[in-house]
């Protein structure tokens, strides 16, 4: 039941349910967010409903303009390691306080990207039982697909998919002999990390 105080909505239900199970079974259909879209489910599972109050929405335009996500500019990557140093410094920084981040001067072909971007859409778009046979929540395979690596151990499930791909041990490098990982998800179209080179 939907209740109102002191403008925070708050979510409640009297009924008990097994949210353990519920998660379980879930994660066993391994047909992820998009195949619980694709079955036309009307009404959003519990198991990714917050159970903490909801500040309602006011318009603060002024909030709103002050936001800025960060940019990290890796053209100075590897020329000195001061720059490099700093760049290190920005993503630490922008990983912590935010959580995400641009990256531009990176050296990815906008046409690289947007293959990358075709190819996750395709996956996605294939029949549930494709996908079944990459869904795993096993961290050492190459290839994989789930939704919420932390399904099991988060209060709340997040609405998204993603898939993993792993290049290492023999990852490929960019112009600079960085090593590059992909993570690609549903509500980010792909992350690219770049580590030193070991």
């Amino acid at each position: 039941m939907d209740g109102t105080n002191n403008g925070r909505t708050q979510l409640h239900d009297s009924s008990e349910y097994d949210r353990k199970s519920e998660v379980q079974a879930f994660d066993d259909s391994k047909v992820g967010v998009k195949g619980l879209l694709d079955a036309g489910i009307t009404k959003l599972p519990r198991i990714f409903l917050h159970n903490q109050p909801v500040i309602e929405k006011k318009s603060d335009s002024n909030a709103v303009n002050k936001l800025s996500i960060p940019v990290i500019d890796f053209e100075g990557l590897g020329k000195t390691a001061v720059q490099q140093a700093d760049i290190v410094r920005e993503i630490k920084d922008a990983s912590e306080n935010w959580g995400f981040f641009q990256i531009v001067h990176h050296e990815i072909p906008s046409r690289v990207m947007e293959k990358v971007l075709e190819g996750v859409h395709h996956f996605h778009e294939q029949d549930s039982e494709v996908k079944k046979k990459f869904y795993f929540r096993d961290v050492t395979r190459k290839f994989t697909y789930n939704t919420n690596y932390d399904l099991h151990k988060a209060s709340t499930a997040n609405w998204r998919d993603t898939l993993y791909c792993v290049m290492a041990p023999n990852p490929p490098r960019n112009s600079r002999g960085l090593q590059v990982h992909i993570m690609l998800t549903t509500n980010i179209p792909f992350l690219i990390s770049l580590v030193r080179p070991l």
